[in-house]
């Protein structure tokens, strides 16, 4: 290798960039660059070096930028005068020099496209790479990514139980299902308050298989005497089966559950048993919940009986993005949201305007949770590796 040429190696083409700003300075000149196993190599030069090279008889190495660091120069052929070979290397330089300016003061000049914007901003508001790449995947190519756009791919995919479909409507045998504090005895008692002022207390009954949590039992009494609703409790399996057979004549039946974790092994003991006597189930989903954590909840408690969700705490909420990414992607239907403590109050049917709207809010740029344009590059690449469990 010439004296004038010096070879850096290190884990990522920042570093490199900088090693050679400090020891070449702000008129290197990058003649090629390449992947190593350390990372990325990267041959440069002095600008100092660079009327030694022209003034040569033959040019050897083609001096270049590096890849998605500058514009792309046209290229230098074999032959060039000296004069057009310095304007050449001169440009190169400029482009090299505010380059390597940028990504010193951490503002690197990225030129995002309009899919580079909006996938930035669905994963800003909290939608899953998945689900956000599967979406963009669909948007055609003369499409522009708007809001309107992107709100109604997601409304077309966010499954939602008309009133004349829901639980109190049709009737039946429910446990609420979900992690310790998703609001599950609340929830219960909203859904039996609607039941009873549709078709009286004595259509209703209200069972908890909660023996473990101290007080829940005496909890749930409560409501069920506000309500004028008898509520009984059951220890197994074939407790509940004996009492399920004796409300029979029932039009509701409200079974409220032990929280446990998603992670609990009780978990797929209080699935079987539901199983085996036939207890149709609502998840609930926190919607406070991070999307790693509510991907795991639905992974451990969703099975065929499982019928929709009910989203919990809208009121504590930042954003509604992950609950919703994960309802579209499993494919659960909603049947109702929840946004506070108050009984009946604050259960209300699905406004799906109204929770994408919550979900596509910007985040504040100044967020430290907030995606910035300059680091796209890296998304992206991540966004094609990533294969998509589920289709539209």
């Amino acid at each position: 290798m010439s004296m004038n040429m010096k070879k850096f190696i290190a884990p990522t083409a920042r570093q490199a960039l900088n090693d050679i700003r400090e020891e070449l300075g702000e008129d290197a000149v990058i003649l090629s660059n390449r992947k190593v196993p350390q990372g990325i190599e990267i041959i440069a030069m002095a600008g100092s070096a660079v009327d030694t090279l022209a003034g040569s008889n033959g040019i050897h190495a083609i001096a270049k930028p590096l890849v998605q660091a500058a514009p792309e120069p046209a290229q230098i052929k074999l032959g060039t005068s000296g004069e057009k070979l310095m304007d050449e290397l001169r440009a190169m330089q400029s482009a090299l020099k505010q380059q390597l300016a940028d990504i010193s003061s951490g503002r690197a000049s990225v030129r995002e496209s309009e899919r580079d914007t909006m996938l930035r901003r669905l994963l800003n508001s909290g939608f899953s790479v998945a689900l956000a790449s599967m979406l963009l995947d669909k948007m055609p190519a003369q499409q522009t990514a708007g809001d309107n756009w992107v709100k109604q791919i997601l409304k077309r995919n966010l499954r939602v139980i008309e009133e004349r479909e829901e639980v109190t409507e049709k009737g039946g045998v429910f446990a609420l299902v979900g992690p310790t504090g998703v609001g599950k005895t609340t929830t219960t008692a909203k859904l039996a308050a609607r039941a009873v002022v549709r078709y009286g207390a004595d259509k209703v009954a209200l069972i908890t298989t909660d023996s473990y949590r101290i007080g829940a039992y005496e909890q749930l009494k409560i409501y069920g005497k506000i309500l004028g609703v008898a509520v009984h409790a059951v220890k197994d399996m074939d407790d509940l089966k004996l009492t399920l057979s004796a409300l029979r004549h029932k039009k509701l039946v409200l079974i409220d559950t032990v929280g446990m974790g998603q992670r609990d092994d009780r978990v797929g003991d209080q699935n079987a048993m539901f199983d085996a006597c036939g207890v149709k189930r609502l998840l609930l989903l926190n919607a406070t919940a991070s999307g790693d954590t509510l991907e795991e909840v639905v992974r451990m408690y969703h099975c065929t009986n499982v019928v929709g969700s009910i989203i919990t705490k809208l009121d504590e909420a930042v954003g509604m993005a992950p609950v919703l990414d994960v309802a579209i992607r499993h494919r659960l239907p909603l049947h109702f949201i929840a946004n506070g403590q108050r009984v009946p109050e604050d259960l209300h049917q699905v406004n799906v305007d109204f929770l994408l709207h919550r979900a596509l809010k910007p985040r504040e740029d100044d967020s430290p949770f907030s995606l910035q344009g300059v680091d796209m590059p890296a998304m992206q690449m991540a966004a094609r590796r990533m294969e998509a469990s589920h289709a539209f």
